[in-house]
């Protein structure tokens, strides 16, 4: 799921605050806890992604707390008036950075990549390409990001062939080397894969 989804099933509107997310996570979970509604498979899949959708928000939306507050020890007084007696250069040091565009970027991708691994594993493809597509519109220049794209292509293409899908699979893969045409070793195992299904690349 994408930064979107996560908001939306939480019921908030993208860019709500940390705060905002927890709370609506706490109520939702309590409502969908698999405690309060034994033997409802929806209730016990909601449940889970809400969890999943709220674990990918605690890493790209700061929390208040981190960004507002100084680094100040809880059990020391004086440490908070030092830091206030220092000069404004010294004083920032102190005081974490929040995080950048490009660090919530970063970090949005990487958990995106576990995600997608998950759903290549469970042969979740179109949730797979779903997620990758996503990603790759919002990294476009993210040279990583197109081969992952290339090959959950090249993988949903090859479980077609299995599936004698054989129309579909030939689309993904030839967008498999559209996307990232500069990979030999994928473009070698496309035309393998071509061969498989009794045709030239």
């Amino acid at each position: 799921m994408d930064l979107g989804d996560c908001y939306r099933l939480l019921g908030l509107r993208s860019g709500a605050s940390f705060a905002d997310i927890k709370s609506s996570y706490r109520r939702l979970v309590q409502q969908y806890h698999p405690d309060m509604n034994p033997n409802d498979e929806k209730a016990k899949d909601k449940f889970i992604a809400l969890t999943e959708a709220y674990r990918f928000l605690q890493t790209v939306v700061p929390s208040e707390e981190i960004a507002l507050k100084p680094n100040i020890p809880s059990n020391s007084v004086s440490s908070y008036t030092e830091v206030k007696a220092q000069s404004p250069a010294t004083a920032t040091s102190v005081m974490p950075h929040p995080p950048t565009l490009e660090d919530i970027e970063q970090r949005l991708k990487w958990k995106t990549y576990e995600q997608l691994q998950r759903f290549l594993q469970e042969k979740r493809f179109p949730q797979a390409i779903a997620l990758v597509e996503a990603l790759a519109a919002r990294l476009p220049e993210d040279i990583e990001v197109r081969q992952w794209q290339a090959i959950a292509y090249q993988i949903w293409g090859r479980a077609l062939i299995a599936a004698k899908q054989l129309p579909k699979a030939r689309i993904y893969l030839k967008k498999a080397v559209k996307t990232d045409p500069h990979n030999k070793a994928l473009l070698n195992e496309v035309q393998l894969d071509f061969q498989r299904l009794g045709h030239k690349f």
